[in-house]
């Protein structure tokens, strides 16, 4: 029996040499939108690389559809919140009110939008495998001119990270880290009137 095996190896093994690896695929843009779709409420960890090579890390909650609060670990770091259409960046360090601009005019607003369809036209740029991820590059149609994001999504799948491209060409990278899905999570907590209120800077 020993003898049988031995003589069998090198058959064996020429065998397995002639198999091609299984290529990985990417996942259809209809499996990507329906877990996107899927998604209410979302909390996460964030390890956040910037345009000029900084990190930043903190916490990131959404809340689907239309808003989404990062909050950086820092003291002195801001808090970026979104709600009602708009987005509002707080700068700790200044006694003035957020900074705001218009959801739409931002590419997070492909998945925080309530329906997504990642098979519309012209809103797909790009659909990529690499290394067993599905990377889709994603913009809003009717207003390429806003930036673009990358998706990038295990195989399984889940959202791991995003990159956002600005309208001036800079880039930030978040990776999601820890992730937890559903639970209840109030609407004060992406409130941009009541948080400026709180810090003493109210709205107009």
């Amino acid at each position: 029996m020993k003898r049988f095996l031995t003589a069998l190896a090198p058959a064996v093994l020429f065998a397995l040499s002639t198999v091609a690896p299984a290529v990985a695929e990417k996942l259809p843009l209809s499996t990507l939108s329906a877990y996107l779709n899927g998604l209410s409420t979302v909390q996460a960890e964030f390890v956040q690389t910037n345009d000029d090579g900084s990190r930043s890390n903190g916490t990131v909650t959404i809340k689907r559809p239309g808003r989404i609060r990062l909050e950086y670990g820092g003291p002195g770091d801001p808090l970026v919140l979104g709600m009602g259409g708009q987005v509002a960046v707080f700068d700790p360090g200044s006694n003035e009110p957020p900074q705001r601009f218009p959801m739409s005019q931002t590419p997070l607003n492909v998945i925080l939008a309530r329906n997504i369809d990642l098979t519309r036209a012209k809103m797909v740029v790009s659909h990529t495998e690499r290394n067993g991820d599905t990377i889709v590059r994603a913009q809003d149609p009717d207003h390429p001119e806003y930036g673009y994001i990358d998706l990038i999504f295990s195989n399984t799948p889940v959202l791991k990270a995003w990159i956002v491209h600005d309208e001036s060409g800079a880039t930030t990278e978040v990776q999601l880290q820890r992730m937890s899905l559903g639970g209840s999570v109030s609407d004060g907590v992406f409130n941009i009137r009541s948080e400026a209120r709180r810090r003493g800077t109210p709205l107009d």
